[in-house]
């Protein structure tokens, strides 16, 4: 069984839920708090023991990189300033040369073809898939206990949390046919199912560790809803050939792909802030 090295996190999309602030800024770079939503992301992977991610970027993505790189104008002056903090906080988000990787997905074909964009720089190996519009900050992070639970048991995973049964229809949820504490066996998933015909309340998170068997199957997938390929689709014929899980998290994840999924996660996260936390709480009640 191959160990979990490596990390696609897809940031090509337009962020058309959280326009206009996305028409000049990458979504990835709206802030929480302090700190872009890559940011969290990538420090969740760190955690888990990846060594290389894999963004998959489009056109007018260019600031992630430059996020993820030295801004020698801005560090010459915090350290002509003595601002050691500050130049160490902005200095200990570049990564090791050589673990970042970049390919360009030309046009929007959907998240099972972003990932299919990564195949050659992936190989034979697994690995896993982050979506940036959902953070964990708090730890262990969901990427952590689902490659804890993969060393366990190999196979595939998708992290998932319980909602209630009349919310199924807004997610996509699992076939569960086994549950052992966190680990649930599933035989596939299902797309926004009207609650009374949902098989669970286990609705997927933006969380994946899969085999690079996925590859062939991305290929000679047909578009699906939207007229994109879908991930979910090729998923699904994966979990007929081999062992899928999912994983039940424990802990919080913020969705901030809309507008009041952002603002609820700097509100959780600003009153959580050692530093302002307290007079942000004050603020509040005195509205």
């Amino acid at each position: 069984m191959k160990p979990i090295r490596k990390l696609v996190i897809p940031v090509a999309g337009l962020g058309t839920r959280v326009l206009p602030a996305t028409k000049t800024i990458p979504k990835e770079m709206l802030t929480v708090v302090d700190k872009p939503l890559i940011d969290y992301v990538v420090h969740e992977a760190y955690e888990a023991g990846i060594e290389h991610i894999i963004l998959v970027t489009g056109r007018g993505k260019s600031a992630i990189e430059d996020y993820f790189d030295h801004a020698f104008e801005l560090e010459a002056v915090l350290a002509e300033k003595n601002k050691t903090e500050l130049l160490t906080s902005i200095q200990s988000d570049i990564p090791k040369a050589g673990s970042f990787s970049y390919t360009r997905q030309q046009a929007p074909l959907g998240l099972g073809h972003a990932v299919w964009c990564a195949r050659d720089i992936i190989g034979d190996e697994p690995f896993a898939v982050s979506l940036p519009d959902e953070i964990v900050p708090s730890r262990p992070g969901f990427l952590k206990q689902m490659v804890e639970a993969y060393n366990e048991t190999g196979g595939n995973f998708v992290a998932v949390e319980e909602v209630p049964q009349e919310e199924t229809s807004k997610y996509g949820v699992i076939s569960p046919t086994e549950r052992n504490g966190k680990l649930v066996k599933m035989s596939g998933m299902v797309e926004k199912p009207d609650p009374k015909d949902a098989p669970s309340n286990l609705r997927i998170i933006g969380r994946y560790i899969l085999q690079a068997d996925i590859f062939n199957l991305l290929e000679n997938q047909e578009r699906g809803a939207g007229g994109e390929i879908q991930l979910t689709d090729s998923m699904n014929k994966l979990a007929q050939q081999q062992d899928f899980h999912a994983c039940l998290c424990s802990g919080n994840i913020h969705d901030c792909g809309s507008k009041l999924g952002w603002l609820q996660a700097n509100v959780k996260l600003g009153l959580e802030n050692p530093d302002f936390g307290d007079e942000l709480r004050n603020y509040i009640k005195n509205l």
